[in-house]
């Protein structure tokens, strides 16, 4: 299991370095992410989500949304992810409500709302899971420079999905605006938002 693990990570960073040398300049002078330069509008999408509704990333203008990717059986990763994001909801105190974790899965065999509904709700109840078809899924990874492998255990016949493990921080006016990378701080997280959350929008700016 910790070589399985320490494979999955250094695949995890190999991704991330490829996507940062390809969509983001380097390390901001007030971000601790890297960050996208010039911010770009984060893909659309309208996938069932957790809470029995259809989610659509577009109707979030005026918030933050913290996007991750990942399943519910994910034995490592995604746990410590989730964990990091709850304690940056702790961390925000009043200004949480202007911030929405969305986790898209990778792993959407297994993964129906009311599991995502479930799973995430020890981390945080306000954390909104969405998941679609296979094929819809694999195309906004595709957007988003998201992978996913599927690996069948030998034995059993159950599978594990190792897939990319970053987060995207879009600003209120649906930018994409910095890639956060495994193992990042629920501290260093925080403070990339708030510096987001202080930005005036665009269309406030007119």
């Amino acid at each position: 299991m910790m070589i399985r693990l320490i494979l999955v990570f250094a695949f995890c960073i190999s991704l991330i370095s490829n996507v940062a040398a390809e969509n983001v300049a380097t390390e901001n002078k007030e971000l601790k992410s890297g960050v996208f330069d010039p911010p770009r509008m984060a893909p659309d999408f309208s996938l069932a989500s957790s809470l029995d509704t259809q989610f659509t990333l577009s109707e979030q203008r005026g918030k933050i949304v913290v996007l991750g990717f990942g399943f519910s059986h994910c034995p490592n990763v995604c746990p410590m992810t989730l964990a990091n994001l709850a304690q940056t909801y702790k961390n925000l105190g009043a200004m949480v409500d202007q911030v929405q974790v969305v986790y898209m899965t990778v792993d959407p065999e297994r993964d129906t709302p009311a599991r995502l509904r479930e799973y995430l709700a020890n981390f945080n109840p306000r954390f909104i899971g969405v998941t679609g078809s296979a094929d819809e899924l694999a195309s906004l990874r595709q957007s988003y420079g998201i992978i996913a492998k599927k690996e069948v255990h030998k034995n059993g016949g159950t599978y594990e999905v190792h897939h990319s493990s970053y987060i995207y921080l879009i600003d209120r006016d649906g930018l994409l605006r910095a890639l956060v990378p495994f193992g990042k701080s629920a501290a260093d997280i925080t403070h990339d938002i708030n510096i987001l959350l202080q930005e005036k929008t665009q269309q406030a700016a007119l």
